[in-house]
């Protein structure tokens, strides 16, 4: 419009110059007594619009203080911390829990695990029934810091202690030895929401130093509870006498009982971010470990992020887990042994880009005489070693390694290993470890198995079965960014899990794989984004693994 007008302008000013016969034209017009002059209105200019605005991101404003807790210890206010995100209050647990207590989201408020935390006391093998006392395996069990002891300094119940977090909360280790330890006897209650899920984190990414190597910065959640286990520290399982003492912990946190029930609590739409610390010599913890944890306890809609040991470990117990995500674990994306009772749908595993050991690692070995023999099931999983990559497994050999005193079922799963062999089971033991599958399709290198023990090549090919149950190992897959199925993943006819599932816990489910179509986006909004794995829009900073929501 605004050129228009200037060459409007331009002709007007012309004939105005010239003789007003050679500006004949049927819309010229002469301005009546004004001697022949024309009169030209020049209209206002077009006014400059405003420049759009860049936007700017709102940082944090650090919370004026620390909320008041039940815990008689309460909360240390540690100041302040100051990251590309804004500036935050940080609010440190006590290193025992010893009541009941919920930590509220609060703007610009983050809480530390400085060292060990353990909430409430260990409560032993068995839950009480008379209250006969009972010594406490938990460092700082003392009356002076607000436990109920006998005469002798022994506890006479459970300390029933709950930990109860907000949606949207952010809790970060403050050194590399920090951990949270939920012993027997007491629970968590971790429920976020798909919106606001609850962050645990390091404190380097708090301050905005990390990049998509990071990893173990501090320890990593820990759940101990009273169902049973093998591979026993004190002992037996013939005598379901058996416990066991958490890897790499200088101070005792013991695990093990006789209630395959038992409840340790809920985490739901849960983040553990750069998880892993090593505690000692060849023990390191995990994003989430599990310990002897029973069918009561919920696990549902948890990520785990660069993890410097395993994405999560499962040691024993009776564990029902759904949509279970591991991004960039430094060693197995999910590790499971010592007598699990295992049941796990909707699994998604992503190894970094020329880093990590096996997909899945299944085993007790050493063991085979104990008792549980482990027995897991895993339906609807897509797990993926990077087409990128040389060969990324090391000590497993294998995407997937299956020895020792276990059985495992894969029902309607995607292994994508091209580089690498998928399978490899070792045997061991009078009866060595099983493997049924179901509806699963492997893509790997020329080798595909590996055999070692007393299974060879062959027996292993056998074990998994392609050309039958819907089984192949000649899949090339047309997986959408990067974990979506596509039309051949769609092309494999799935198999019910619940006809293999006595519990009633798995879904039925009509296709393979974790994630359905592009329809299916049961992973987006609670996930955090990394440059090798992105689960949402990855423009949106706060959807960053290596950044901090800021609201």
């Amino acid at each position: 419009m605004a050129s228009f007008k200037r060459v409007a302008l331009i002709l007007m000013t012309s004939c105005a110059g010239a003789a007003l016969s050679a500006c004949d034209g049927a819309n010229d017009i002469a301005s009546p007594g004004t001697g022949g002059n024309v009169i030209i209105n020049n209209p206002a200019p077009t006014p400059a619009p405003t420049p759009t605005p860049t936007p700017t991101a709102t940082l944090v404003t650090a919370a004026t203080g620390c909320p008041t807790i039940a815990d008689p210890k309460g909360l240390t206010d540690d100041g302040t911390i100051t990251g590309p995100t804004g500036t935050w209050r940080v609010c440190t647990l006590p290193s025992i829990v010893s009541r009941s207590i919920e930590l509220p989201k609060i703007a610009g408020l983050l809480y530390q695990i400085k060292g060990r935390v353990d909430v409430g006391c260990d409560g032993g093998f068995s839950a009480p029934t008379s209250g006969a006392p009972r010594a406490s395996s938990t460092v700082g069990c003392t009356a002076a810091n607000g436990f109920s002891l006998n005469g002798s300094g022994q506890l006479t119940a459970d300390t029933g202690v709950t930990l109860t977090i907000q949606p949207g909360v952010i809790i970060f280790g403050g050194t590399g030895t920090s951990w949270l330890a939920v012993n027997r006897g007491n629970r968590i209650n971790a429920t976020g929401t798909a919106s606001a899920p609850i962050i645990f984190t390091s404190r380097d990414n708090v301050l905005g130093i990390n990049n998509d190597s990071s990893f173990g910065q501090w320890g990593g959640v820990v759940l101990l509870g009273r169902a049973r286990i093998t591979d026993c520290n004190t002992g037996t399982t013939a005598a379901g006498t058996c416990e066991r003492a958490t890897e790499g912990s200088a101070d005792p946190a013991v695990f093990g009982g006789n209630d395959d029930s038992y409840n340790a609590g809920t985490m739901k739409y849960v983040q553990i971010r750069y998880s892993g610390y090593v505690l000692g010599a060849d023990r390191e913890l995990q994003a989430l470990t599990t310990e002897g944890t029973g069918s009561g306890t919920t696990l549902d809609y948890i990520q785990s992020h660069n993890s410097s040991d395993d994405g999560m470990e499962f040691f024993g117990g009776s564990v029902r887990f759904k949509h279970y995500i591991a991004t960039g674990a430094d060693d197995d994306s999910l590790d499971i042994d010592t007598g699990l009772q295992g049941l796990f749908q909707y699994v998604l595993l992503i190894q970094r880009p020329g880093k990590g050991d096996t997909l899945m690692e299944v085993d007790s070995n050493g063991n085979e005489g104990d008792t549980p023999r482990q027995n897991t099931k895993i339906a609807n999983f897509t797990a993926i070693q990077s087409q990128l990559s040389s060969d990324n497994e090391a000590n497993g050999q294998a995407s997937i390694l299956l020895r020792g005193n276990a059985d495992l079922t894969l029902i309607n799963g995607l292994v994508i290993s091209p580089n690498n062999e998928c399978l490899r089971m070792n045997g061991s033991g009078a009866t060595p470890a099983t493997l049924v599958a179901r509806s699963v399709a492997f893509q790997c290198n020329a080798t595909k198995y590996v055999g070692t023990g007393t299974y060879n090549v062959a027996a292993v090919t056998a074990a998994f079965g392609a050309g039958a149950n819907n089984n192949t190992d000649s899949f090339i897959n047309t997986l959408a960014t990067l974990f979506v199925n596509g039309t051949a993943e769609t092309a494999v006819t799935a198999t019910d899990p619940k006809t293999l599932d006595s519990t009633g816990f798995f879904d039925t489910t009509t296709w393979i794989g974790a994630v359905r179509n592009a329809q299916d986006t049961w992973y987006a909004g609670w996930t955090c984004n990394s440059g090798y794995a992105a689960f949402d829009n990855t423009s949106v900073t706060s959807r960053s693994c290596t950044s901090l929501p800021t609201s």
